[in-house]
């Protein structure tokens, strides 16, 4: 039996060799973008979490400052507290594009609507 150069053992193992490095090259890839994603995804949570708390904060804040001026005992506290919590609810989902931000209303061709008073 005659051998082929093709099949011979020096010239599997090349390509062999060809195969596993250009297979490498492409999970380094994958990584590199799994990783990118990830980093990304973190990054929104730390802001979503950020913002949730600075509403609370701030509502927990002024309600003490009206507490302690106005002399209301902890009414003010709770009630801008659940204010605070309900604008930090409110700036999680208008970053998470869930709620639409505020702006003008426009109507159906486009231009900006105005409350029109009429008689």
């Amino acid at each position: 039996m005659t051998e082929k150069p093709e099949d011979s053992l020096e010239a599997r193992l090349k390509r062999l060799g060809k195969d596993i490095e250009s297979k490498r090259q492409d999970v380094s890839e994958e990584v590199e973008l799994r990783g990118a994603e990830s980093r990304k995804g973190y990054a929104e949570a730390m802001k979503l979490s950020s913002e949730f708390i600075a509403g609370i904060v701030v509502g927990a804040f002024l309600g003490y400052l009206l507490d302690h001026f106005a002399g209301t005992g902890p009414w003010g506290m709770i009630v801008l507290l659940l204010l605070g919590f309900c604008a930090g609810v409110l700036n999680v989902l208008r970053s998470a594009g869930l709620v639409a931000t505020p702006g003008p209303r426009r109507d159906g061709a486009g231009k900006d609507k105005k409350d029109e008073g009429g008689a």
